[in-house]
């Protein structure tokens, strides 16, 4: 992939919290969402997971400001990744967040893994989601994650 994955969202009424901005929660919402359009578009619907009994699991979510985010504004939310294992069983994504004009709102990182819903322990993804997989686009400081559990 030549560029990073993106989607347009919308700062909804509910995103909001007391000052007006877009609250924490909202953002980690987000950052999921633009995921999962991810591996719909390249096949893995939340159907498909399901069906296969297996499915992402968050570790850690890391969250950054540098910008406000207002109700009903336009936002662009970005897919990367920061590092995969050698195996592909653990990942950090990165998902961004700009404004229209380019202006950098937030940056959520997370740290996980892919899980089997059955033994309730980590696996290793299977051939076809490793070649989706692959298609996420790197960011610079892209690494090769411990494989460790």
């Amino acid at each position: 992939m030549s560029e990073p994955f993106s989607k347009t969202l919308y700062a909804r009424w509910g995103d909001m919290d007391f000052n007006g901005h877009m609250k924490n929660t909202a953002y980690l919402d987000a950052s999921a969402d633009v995921r999962m359009f991810f591996f719909e578009e390249y096949g893995f619907s939340m159907r498909e997971f399901e069906s296969r009994r297996f499915g992402p699991v968050i570790l850690r979510d890391d969250l950054e400001y540098f910008r406000e985010l207002r109700l009903l504004e336009p936002v662009r939310v970005t897919l990367e990744s920061s590092g995969f294992s050698e195996d592909y069983g653990r990942y950090r994504l990165v998902n961004q967040f700009f404004k229209l004009d380019g202006t950098r709102v937030a940056r959520v990182t997370t740290h996980g893994l892919w899980l089997n819903l059955d033994t309730r322990k980590p696996l290793v993804p299977p051939d076809d989601l490793r070649k989706v997989i692959e298609q996420i686009f790197r960011t610079e400081d892209y690494e090769v994650l411990s494989q460790r559990r």
